[in-house]
């Protein structure tokens, strides 16, 4: 590996590190921050199942780190059965409105 790769390597290293300081994350900052893929968050997201801004007048999502980590640490359900029962259930709501 050349000096430039590890150099490069390196820097985005700090950039990851330094994103996940950030207060208020995006999605993108919220997959490398907790792991998670952008699919499953943005499942959580529909579902109304994690924590995250409220305004309206920005499409984009947008969560609070500190929030964030009190729902993790709450030992949320995030196995896909669970996902899928939830939206299930909505649908039925739905249905019967």
């Amino acid at each position: 590996m050349t000096e430039e790769k590890k150099v490069v390597g390196l820097l985005t290293e700090i950039k990851t590190l330094l994103s996940q300081n950030k207060r208020v994350m995006n999605v993108d900052d919220l997959v490398a921050y907790t792991g998670l893929s952008k699919s499953k968050i943005y499942k959580l997201t529909s579902l109304r199942l994690i924590p995250m801004g409220q305004n309206a007048h920005v499409r984009q999502k947008f969560f609070d780190k500190e929030a964030i980590d009190a729902w993790l640490l709450g030992k949320p359900d995030l196995s896909d059965e669970f996902l899928e029962q939830k939206f299930n259930e909505q649908l039925l709501k739905r249905k019967r409105v």
